[in-house]
């Protein structure tokens, strides 16, 4: 399952990232790659530790908890730290499937989902779609920026070239309660039904009849 949410960071926390951005330390992002995806990341990353880093990855995080549409859909119960790259002119970052783990002993994630918020005007850069790849057929996201995408991490996806201006995003890693994507689709999609019943009749049998299926199917996944 794929989630494209729009505006999920503020007008005021977009700009104060972008212009906390435009004096940030830049570091090699291949430095916090797998050794077999090094050879294909090709971007910059703000250095871990850069004055106001904490602030900036903050409002991100906290943008993140409070969306009822990636809440939902994703069912958090971790998430890795938050990290701001930048991609140039002819800077990209080839196929590759994220780390399946990140952190450290007692901090460690299961990545099971990633989440791209793009910071960058998609008019202001050409090229630097994120491609995610689907039973071997690629999506091409660019989103309007304060807009996030949230992906299963276990799909091989990149980042196209960009030939033209800068591209920013932050991202950030989520395990879910729920593991499996297919099971935490069909959880999406009882809940977006349950919804839609609500608003149309009420609390009636048949709503009633969804919520218990959908809150027991979730009982018995849920891995916390």
């Amino acid at each position: 399952m794929i989630l494209c949410v729009p505006d999920v960071l503020s007008a005021t926390e977009l700009a104060t990232i972008r212009a906390e951005l435009q004096k940030a330390s830049f570091a090699d992002g291949a430095s916090t790659a797998g050794w077999s995806a090094r050879g294909v990341k090709k971007n910059l990353q703000v250095a871990l530790g850069t004055p106001g880093y904490d602030r900036l990855a903050g409002f991100v995080r906290d943008a993140f908890l409070r969306n009822g549409m990636l809440q939902t859909g994703l069912l958090p119960v971790a998430n890795t730290q938050v990290l701001f790259n930048r991609y140039g002119q002819d800077m990209q970052y080839g196929p590759h499937v994220d780390a399946p783990v990140m952190g450290s002993m007692g901090s460690a994630v299961r990545t099971d989902i990633a989440i791209t918020v793009f910071l960058s005007d998609p008019k202001s850069y050409d090229g630097g779609e994120l491609v995610v790849y689907t039973n071997g057929v690629g999506g091409h996201f660019k989103l309007d920026a304060g807009a996030a995408i949230a992906y299963p991490a276990n799909t091989l996806h990149n980042v196209n070239p960009v030939t033209r201006g800068t591209r920013d995003a932050a991202i950030i890693w989520v395990q879910s309660q729920v593991r499996d994507p297919a099971r935490r689709e069909l959880l999406w999609d009882l809940e977006n039904a349950k919804r839609q019943i609500f608003s149309q009749e009420g609390k009636t049998s048949t709503f009633d009849a969804i919520s218990k299926s959908h809150a027991n199917l979730l009982r018995m996944w849920a891995d916390i």
